[in-house]
C-alpha cells in the first residue's frame, strides 16, 4: 500500500521528497522480519530508519482497521484509467500527468484516441516516435507490461552476451540490471558493450547484429550507440555502447538498484565528487564554499584516481568501499558494511555438494530415479535427496507406506551396490495436514534419512491457523526441514498468509532447516527474510524442487537468492560435503 501511494501521489504531481518517503518506507516494511503486531505495540516501528512517525502512524491504523483511510481518500482522486495507464511501456507518471492535464487523457481509451488523431505529437516531450511507440505499447501491453521468470530472462540473455563478446570491436560485454542483481523476476535486459565509439563500422556492425537477432519482434528504438528490441516473449532488451573508459560507471549505474545508486551517488558528493554513468569528477555547486575549499585536494586526488578506474572493483575503492557484488546492491546497508569492510563472503554455486527436494517417477516427477542419481553425478554432486510426494498428495501420486518402503530399499541398494559415485539420501516431502499433523507416522519417518515437511492444500487457512499448523509440524523430531514456506508461485499466485517471524523462531528453536526453494517460480523462503534469520542461527537447505534431471540446475536459481539473502557457506547446509552431511543428518535423528 505504501508503494501505491507513492505512485498515487506522483500522478498528482506530489512532492517528491514525501513520494521518496513512501517509497523508502515499503522497502524498510518489506524487510522486516519480526512480528509486526509486536513492534507496533512496543513502539518499536517508529524507531526503524526510514519510517518515522507519520508513516507509523498510517502502518499503525493499516494493521489495526485493515484500511487506511489516506490511501482510500488519495485513490479516490485519482481517475483509475491513469493508473491503469502505467501498464503501457515507456510511460510513467509525469507523462500520464501531462497527458491528463494537457489533453483530458483520463484511460487507455482516450491515450488510443489521442495518439491516433495525431494530438500525443504535438505534445512538447512526446513527438510522432513516442505517439508511435504508446499505440503500439497500448496493442501489446498485456505481453509487454509483465514481469519475466528470472530464469526465463537469463536463458535469452545468456546467449546474447555470449554472442556480443565474440563480435569484432567489442572489448568488453555484459548483462547488468535487475538480472545481474539476480532478482527473482525481471522487467527488461540490460547490455553494456565497451568499444572504440570512434569506429563507426564496429559500432554499426554491433547495432546490426543486436537489432536483427532471430528472436526479435521488433526494434522499438535505434540509434547511434543505444536501441531497444523487443522479443516474441514480450522481454525488452536495451543495448548500449560506451567508449572502454566508461565502461565501469555504466555497468555499475545500469545494474543499480535505484536505491544503491542513490546512496553512491550521495557517498561521492561526500568526497567532493559527481558519480554517473558516464564517470566520476569533481562535483560542481554541490556544498558551501568552505566545505568546497576543504575538500578540494581530496576531490582532486579522487578525481585523478577515477581517470584510472577500468572495473567496478576501482569505482568502490575509490570511495573507500569493499567491493560490494551486484546481488546485494538493492540499498540495504550494503554500503554501510562496506565501509567497514564487513561484507560476507556469499556463497557460490560451487560450494552446493547436493540438495534434498527433488522427486521421481514414483511421484509426479519425469525422470527415475536412476536418472535423477546420474544428472546429479554428472554435476560432481557429492549427494542427492529424493523426496517424492506423500500419499495426501494425491494429485502429485503421492507414495502411501508400502511404496514409499520399496523405493527406501531401492535406494539403499543403489548405494550398497556403488553404482553411482553419488550417494542418495532417502526422504519425503510430507503433507503437512490441516491440523499441523503428518501424513505419515512416526515410525514410518523415522526409517528415513531425513524429511522435508510442506504445506500443499487448505491455503485458504488464516494466518493464526496457517502458523500454528506450520509450527506444530515443525515441533515433530522427525522433521528436517520445511518446504517452500508461503507456498507462492511467482507471477501466477500469492503465497498463503502466515507469519514467517513465528515460524523461523520455532524452526531455529527445533533445529530444522527452511529450504530456499530454487524452482524459478518459488525461490521460497524469499530473500528479504534470509540476512537476520541467518544472524540468529537459522540454517538453509538450497533445493530445487526438481521435477526432472534438467531441472537440478534451478540450484542457479536458489543461489542468486541466497547471495540476495547475504548468505555464507556456513549458513547453507548443502555445502557440506558427505561425511559431514551424513553426520549432520545422523545427528539431527538422533
Amino acid at each position: 500500500m505504501l508503494n501505491g501511494i507513492a505512485v498515487l501521489l506522483e500522478l498528482k504531481g506530489g512532492n517528491p521528497f514525501k513520494i521518496r518517503a513512501y517509497q523508502n518506507g515499503a522497502r524498510v516494511v518489506e524487510a522486516i522480519t519480526e512480528d509486526l503486531g509486536e513492534m507496533i505495540a512496543g513502539g518499536k516501528l517508529a524507531e526503524i530508519k526510514g519510517v518515522g512517525e507519520a508513516l507509523t502512524k498510517k502502518i499503525t491504523e493499516l494493521h489495526t482497521t485493515g484500511r487506511l483511510r489516506f490511501y482510500e481518500e488519495l485513490r479516490a482522486s485519482v481517475a483509475p484509467g491513469l493508473v491503469q495507464m502505467l501498464e503501457i511501456p515507456g510511460l510513467g507518471p509525469k507523462k500520464i500527468r501531462a497527458l491528463h492535464e494537457k489533453l483530458g487523457v483520463a484511460d487507455i481509451a482516450d491515450l488510443q484516441r489521442a495518439c491516433a488523431g495525431g494530438l500525443v505529437a504535438g505534445l512538447a516531450g512526446f513527438g510522432e516516435k513516442t505517439q508511435q511507440k504508446l499505440l503500439e505499447g497500448i496493442k501489446n501491453r498485456e505481453a509487454y507490461g509483465r514481469r519475466h521468470l528470472w530464469w526465463d530472462a537469463f536463458a535469452v540473455a545468456e546467449p546474447i552476451v555470449a554472442e556480443l563478446r565474440k563480435l569484432r570491436g567489442v572489448r568488453h560485454a555484459e548483462v547488468a540490471g535487475s538480472l545481474r542483481r539476480g532478482l527473482e523476476t525481471v522487467g527488461d535486459l540490460d547490455f553494456i558493450v565497451a568499444a572504440d565509439a570512434g569506429d563507426a563500422e564496429a559500432v554499426g556492425r554491433i547495432m546490426d547484429w543486436f537489432t536483427a537477432r532471430p528472436g526479435v519482434r521488433e526494434v522499438t528504438a535505434r540509434g547511434d550507440t543505444k536501441a531497444s528490441v523487443r522479443h516474441e516473449s514480450g522481454l525488452q532488451a536495451d543495448l548500449r555502447i560506451v567508449p572502454e573508459e566508461q565502461f565501469a560507471f555504466a555497468l555499475h549505474h545500469f545494474t543499480g538498484s535505484k536505491d544503491h545508486n542513490v546512496q553512491m551517488r550521495r557517498r561521492a558528493l561526500a568526497h567532493g565528487l559527481s558519480l554517473s554513468e558516464w564517470g566520476l569528477e569533481p562535483a560542481g555547486g554541490e556544498g558551501t564554499v568552505k566545505e568546497k575549499a576543504a575538500g578540494h585536494a581530496q576531490a582532486a586526488k579522487a578525481a585523478d584516481a577515477g581517470a584510472k578506474i577500468v572495473s567496478e572493483a576501482g569505482l568502490f575503492k575509490t570511495l573507500g568501499l569493499a567491493f560490494i557484488e551486484p546481488e546485494l546492491r538493492e540499498g540495504l546497508g550494503e554500503i554501510e558494511a562496506a565501509e567497514k569492510n564487513a561484507l560476507p563472503v556469499l556463497v557460490r554455486e560451487t560450494d552446493l555438494r547436493g540438495a534434498f527436494h527433488n522427486h521421481t517417477t514414483a511421484s509426479d516427477g519425469r525422470d527415475t530415479l536412476e536418472e535423477m542419481v546420474a544428472a546429479a553425478q554428472a554435476l560432481g554432486w557429492d549427494y542427492i535427496g529424493i523426496a517424492d510426494h506423500s500419499k495426501a498428495s494425491v494429485q502429485a501420486r503421492g507414495l502411501d507406506e508400502s511404496r514409499l518402503a520399496d523405493q527406501i530399499a531401492c535406494i539403499r541398494k543403489i548405494n550398497t551396490m556403488k553404482r553411482f559415485t553419488t550417494h542418495v539420501f532417502a526422504g519425503t516431502e510430507c503433507d503437512i495436514l490441516t491440523d499441523g499433523a503428518l501424513d505419515f507416522d512416526d515410525g514410518t519417518l523415522a526409517r528415513l534419512d531425513y524429511v522435508v515437511a510442506s504445506v500443499h492444500n487448505a491455503f485458504s487457512q488464516d494466518g493464526d491457523q496457517m502458523t500454528a499448523r506450520i509450527i506444530r509440524a515443525i515441533e515433530n523430531p522427525n522433521v528436517t526441514m520445511l518446504g517452500h514456506l508461503t507456498g507462492r508461485l511467482l507471477l501466477r499466485r500469492e503465497g498463503y498468509r502466515v507469519n514467517a517471524a513465528k515460524v523461523i523462531d520455532a524452526a531455529i528453536a527445533n533445529r530444522v532447516v527452511i529450504e530456499l526453494n530454487a524452482s524459478p517460480w518459488r525461490l521460497d523462503m524469499d530473500w528479504r527474510l534470509w540476512r537476520a534469520a541467518a544472524e540468529r542461527g537459522l540454517l538453509c537447505s538450497i533445493n530445487p524442487d526438481a521435477h526432472e534431471t534438467a531441472h537440478l540446475a534451478y540450484v542457479r536459481t536458489g543461489v542468486n537468492a541466497a547471495r540476495k539473502g547475504w548468505l555464507t557457506k556456513k549458513s547453507v547446509i548443502n555445502t557440506k560435503p558427505l561425511a559431514e552431511m551424513r553426520a549432520w543428518l545422523e545427528n539431527h535423528r538422533a
